[in-house]
């Protein structure tokens, strides 16, 4: 590959990467499609750091779950609903425009229909 596009699929890889971490951290903002997109964006740019992550003892497990099986654990599946329940609670209590809260709930309704389909590992 061509050295700036490998740049480009590592800085996306980056900036997915800390996305993710913040994801960790903050009710509302998903790490798990960040950190899948940074190992995605990292096996183009960067083989050698999406594998670091691959082997990463916490994260590791979930993202060959995922890869290979197509997999949730049940506590992720339930963390992740219980996030997003959490969320719109907050955008609603603080106020947030009604059509603003109605878009979140679709998406989370979506997104829970997706995730709560998906086989548990």
């Amino acid at each position: 590959m061509r050295a700036p596009m490998a740049l480009l699929y590592r800085l996306l890889g980056m900036v997915a990467l800390v996305l993710a971490i913040i994801g960790v951290l903050l009710p509302g903002l998903p790490a798990t499609p960040f950190l899948l997109l940074a190992v995605w964006a990292f096996s183009r740019g960067a083989p050698a750091w999406a594998e670091r992550i691959r082997r990463h003892p916490h994260l590791g497990p979930y993202l060959r779950n995922w890869s290979e099986r197509r997999v949730v654990p049940p506590r992720a599946k339930l963390a992740a609903v219980v996030s997003m329940v959490a969320s719109i609670t907050l955008l609603w209590w603080t106020g947030a425009g009604l059509l603003l809260v109605a878009w979140v709930v679709l998406i989370c309704s979506l997104v829970s229909g997706y995730l709560l389909t998906r086989p548990s590992a």
